[in-house]
């Protein structure tokens, strides 16, 4: 029997992958797109699988645009404020899509009476930890506006969940990476500062570690969530490829032939966290774990945004 997905914020990184992901493992499905098309968000994401799926630009916080959606069977909730630095710098714009957005949502998805309600969340809602793993129950620890909108968040989904018996799953990965990232996040801006030949950025000393896994992973381990979690869990999504922003600027001047002595270090971001980990337990308990090995993965990546000009030009020459 044929499923109708609603998929928000599906045309920024994770979600327009997510959706290519789907469309590929899922061939008699139906996906519908709702994004608000903020900076972030962009059709050139989902421009080679526009065709396949039904788009409906809105935002999640305004009920009238989620309702424009129709009936559908599954919801995952990726549409987020998600970059620290821009939280810090005006945190009610993330507490109000983060936390009233996915507010919004829920209410929707009772009305509808989903099967499944998926919510995307983020390993920074626990903080940093110095050594070992966080696994799904750990306490909540959150140091930016960022994280702590979308700890908000999940606690009002499981709320959802425990009050109404709303079908609800939550995720928290580690960092992602691949094609389509919005050159504000340390990888693409790392590649392209260096494709360009300029000072590479690195936080404070460049120790700073995370947990990094390929979006394609990511995508594999959310599918695995929706069809074979329980609900009222939370599974955390970790690769165990744990780097230092150090050892992937040099990685990726080494790939790109690049000096080293591009590297230049930066003052250090408030709350900064030093290190982010997590436990995959759960999903290997699920039968899932990650496909693509850290160095290869960022070769392909890599290799996407020297041979994809097209895509982050005009983000970072507008005008």
């Amino acid at each position: 029997m044929s499923m109708r997905f609603l998929i928000t914020g599906a045309a920024g990184f994770i979600g327009s992958n997510f959706v290519r992901f789907m469309l590929d493992q899922y061939l008699d499905d139906e996906f519908v797109v709702l994004d608000k098309l903020t900076y972030a968000g962009r059709m050139e994401n989902l421009e080679d699988i526009a065709p396949r799926i039904e788009f409906v630009k809105g935002d999640i916080c305004k009920r009238e645009d989620v309702e424009k959606t129709g009936k559908c069977d599954v919801i995952i909730n990726f549409a987020a404020e998600s970059h620290v630095d821009r939280s810090i710098n005006d945190p009610g714009l993330f507490i109000k899509t983060d936390i009233l957005g996915t507010h919004t949502l829920l209410e929707y998805a009772q009305r509808i009476d989903v099967d499944r309600f998926l919510q995307v969340s983020t390993d920074e809602v626990y903080g940093s930890i110095d050594k070992g793993s966080f696994t799904a129950n750990d306490p909540l620890n959150p140091s930016s506006p960022y994280s702590a909108s979308k700890a908000g968040a999940d606690l009002i989904a499981l709320a959802y969940y425990k009050t109404y018996g709303l079908p609800v799953l939550i995720t928290r990965c580690s960092n992602n990476f691949g094609p389509y990232q919005y050159p504000e996040k340390l990888i693409p801006v790392l590649i392209l500062k260096a494709l360009k030949n300029q000072p590479l950025p690195i936080y404070g000393d460049g120790t700073n570690i995370r947990d990094w896994i390929y979006v394609r992973d990511h995508c594999s381990a959310i599918d695995r969530v929706v069809t074979g979690g329980s609900c009222g869990n939370i599974y955390t999504i970790g690769s165990g490829y744990e780097k230092t922003n150090l050892e992937i600027a040099k990685m990726i001047l080494k790939f790109l032939k690049k000096p080293e002595d591009l590297i230049t270090f930066v003052g250090d971001r408030p709350g900064h966290d030093f290190r982010y980990s997590l436990s995959a337990r759960e999903m290997n308990l699920l039968g899932w774990k990650p496909q693509y090995k850290f160095e290869e993965a960022l070769d392909e990546t890599i290799s996407w945004y020297v041979q994809n000009e097209w895509w982050w030009k005009p983000l970072t020459n507008p005008h």
